[in-house]
């Protein structure tokens, strides 16, 4: 099992130990400011966390000693006259220029790549890095896709990539999803696009648009890894698989008792084994009846069950956001943190769960320090 977990907050970015005695809570770097998104590169073992001070922009910091000491490295920067289209809440309907509000996802390269970083940001562009976070380059190919220009914010002002899945044996191959932009798929390194996100509806557009790939509003995409063709997804409207490479995807219908959240973490080496944050959608955005809950589906999304041993299952108003539900190489020790932050460990796939912290600031993101 992982022996350190990284939580980034509203209020800093906190490190999770693991002792003989247990978690107990260890560094905390970046007192007050808020940490969008953290990584610890299983590579090489730095760590990287993104940083928005609001009025005075993002920032991108690094560690290479656990957090002892750190670096502010380059952040990516949209190009002179970039543009992002103007969208469905527009008040001009006019394009607007695009800069950098948030590294909302930051993933590595392949094994084969041991440099390469992974970036996407909102407003929806996606950049990467060769020497380790100290350049970024926009992926011209993705930013000027025709589609773009119909992308549009779903929670946030503007689009934005949250998540980016490298696959694990041909790191060629790299899936993004878009809130609210759908999957796209490059299989020769970013230098072509394709949209896969066939069978995926949306409830929000006219019923003649549902089914349009471009404008899904997938909260969280995570790969097997060990059946890289099997993906999850956590959409505004439900829970979407696919297993054949995200060329076509299936809804699941069994997840108790919403299909509704934003957070979902699939096993290392079963790739039907997924979890998720069930929660009432759209104007409440709380648990469903005050109870907090993990659902689990074991076959695939065929059944699904609720966990609830080790849960506050009243007065309960955490939401769990995209990033902040993680699992380990086991398989076994899951963690999540929610917007009140509390944050709890299980060290059994779910079955039972320990409150580490109710104290926290917010929690936007937890992950394993993964070897």
């Amino acid at each position: 099992m992982s022996s350190q977990i990284h939580i980034a907050t509203r209020k800093g970015l906190f490190q999770l130990d693991r002792s003989s005695s247990g978690w107990s809570l260890g560094r905390h770097d970046f007192h007050g400011e808020h940490v969008s998104m953290v990584l610890k590169d299983h590579r090489d073992g730095t760590t990287y966390a993104a940083l928005n001070h609001g009025h005075f922009g993002v920032k991108l910091h690094r560690s290479n000693d656990d957090g002892k000491n750190w670096e502010e490295c380059a952040v990516p920067v949209y190009p002179e006259g970039a543009t992002i289209g103007a969208g469905p809440f527009s008040t001009d309907g006019k394009p607007k220029p695009a800069s950098l509000s948030e590294i909302w996802a930051l993933e590595p390269g392949g094994p084969d790549q041991p440099n390469r970083l992974w970036c996407g940001t909102i407003p929806g562009g996606l950049f990467r890095s060769d020497d380790c976070g100290s350049s970024w380059q926009l992926v011209e190919s993705f930013w000027d896709l025709p589609e773009r220009q119909h992308w549009f914010g779903g929670g946030k002002d503007d689009p934005g990539i949250h998540s980016i899945c490298v696959h694990p044996e041909n790191s060629q191959q790299v899936a993004v999803s878009i809130s609210c932009g759908g999957v796209w798929v490059t299989k020769d390194d970013g230098a072509s696009w394709t949209c896969k996100a066939d069978g995926i509806r949306a409830e929000y557009v006219p019923p003649d648009q549902a089914y349009d790939p471009n404008i899904q509003d997938v909260h969280c995409l995570v790969q097997s890894p060990s059946h890289p063709d099997f993906y999850w997804a956590q959409h505004h409207n439900g829970v979407f698989r696919t297993t054949d490479g995200a060329n076509s995807w299936q809804e699941i219908t069994t997840i108790q008792p919403s299909g509704f959240g934003f957070a979902v973490a699939v096993h290392p080496k079963q790739p039907d084994i997924a979890w998720f944050v069930p929660a009432i959608k759209d104007e409440c955005r709380i648990p469903v009846d005050g109870k907090f809950v993990i659902a689990r589906t074991t076959d695939g999304g065929l059944t699904s069950e609720v966990l609830t041993n080790g849960l506050p299952q009243e007065y309960a108003y955490d939401i769990v956001y995209r990033h902040a539900l993680d699992v380990d190489q086991t398989g076994e020790c899951l963690v999540t943190g929610s917007t009140t932050g509390n944050l709890w460990i299980s060290e059994d796939g779910g079955d039972s769960w320990q409150t580490i912290s109710t104290t926290l600031p917010p929690i936007y993101c937890v992950r394993f320090a993964k070897s």
